[in-house]
């Protein structure tokens, strides 16, 4: 098993998992937008690297991921469409515009081409290349962690946080829920956006269809992270989703490693640890309740 790849991995997904823990639980929201943001992130990641342009392709990717956030955020506010939904009609609107980006091509090669890991790589050419890569990812990761720390501290944070806990109270407060609620979902995708442009770099090629299913990802690396840290505070909260992506990568490559499934079931045991961590609270209601009514 490589341990250093997988440790790579998962701190790229890393940022993935940060920006659907603020959907999935700051704002208490199903958002399937992330299946379109995250492709969108990488095409337009992998098209701008391919131009020489690297490092504004991550930029630009978390810039057109929160525009594709802002796109459902608005259909969820101002059109009156059901969060679910929109997610829902942005993801499949993306599919188009991702094509459009990748000049109509389903995949692109980032082969031969400089990547922000190669250039960093050429600036410290006595280092081995995998951690270099890896010191990127985990300085991004940290910052993004860091930024958003800093943001949910803040007067603004703090009018996000109270929209997802009680957006009537919000509006009672004069505070314009709406505007809050666009702002996260924006922020979501934006994150989402950025780890899709991390990743087509990383991995030297984009795909069309490498976001299909990537909820299941991000939702599996926050379960997960909340079971081994509990959150009594947002920064453990935000810490628990990057930690749970990580744990996530190095079991689905232990699973891989032993041979337990193929490749091509991935996605189906990721669905299964989310259905099995989200319904532990109501099986652990249920087998409390069998042990009380065999004691009576």
């Amino acid at each position: 098993m490589n341990i250093l790849g997988t440790l790579q991995l998962g701190l790229i997904y890393s940022v993935l998992a940060l920006g659907i823990f603020i959907t999935f639980r700051v704002m208490n929201m199903p958002d399937l937008t992330v299946d379109g943001s995250f492709t969108l992130g990488l095409s337009v990641s992998a098209m701008l690297t391919i131009q020489g342009m690297p490092l504004l392709g991550l930029f630009l990717g978390f810039l057109c991921g929160a525009a594709a956030g802002a796109i459902t955020g608005f259909l969820q506010t101002k059109a009156g469409i059901l969060p679910l939904l929109s997610g829902i009609l942005t993801m499949i609107g993306l599919y188009s515009i991702n094509l459009l980006v990748m000049k109509g091509s389903p995949n692109v090669s980032l082969l031969q081409t400089n990547t922000v890991f190669s250039q960093v790589q050429k600036w410290l050419p006595d280092i081995n290349k995998d951690i270099v890569k890896l010191c990127i990812i985990l300085l991004l990761c940290l910052l993004c962690l860091l930024i958003l720390v800093w943001f949910f501290k803040t007067g603004l944070g703090l009018q996000v946080r109270a929209t997802g806990s009680n957006a009537a109270m919000v509006r009672a407060s004069s505070i314009n829920a709406d505007t809050t609620k666009i702002l996260s979902v924006s922020i979501a995708n934006g994150l989402v956006g950025l780890s899709g442009g991390v990743l087509a770099q990383y991995q030297g090629y984009a795909d069309i269809n490498s976001g299909a299913g990537i909820i299941v990802v991000g939702l599996a690396s926050v379960i997960i992270g909340e079971v081994i840290l509990r959150k009594p505070s947002i920064l453990i909260g935000l810490m628990a989703a990057a930690v749970g992506a990580v744990i996530y990568r190095f079991l689905i490559a232990l699973a891989l490693y032993a041979n337990f499934f193929p490749a091509y079931m991935l996605r189906f045991v990721s669905a299964i640890i989310v259905a099995v961590t989200l319904s532990a609270p109501k099986i652990r209601e249920i087998y409390q309740n069998s042990k009380l009514k065999r004691r009576h």
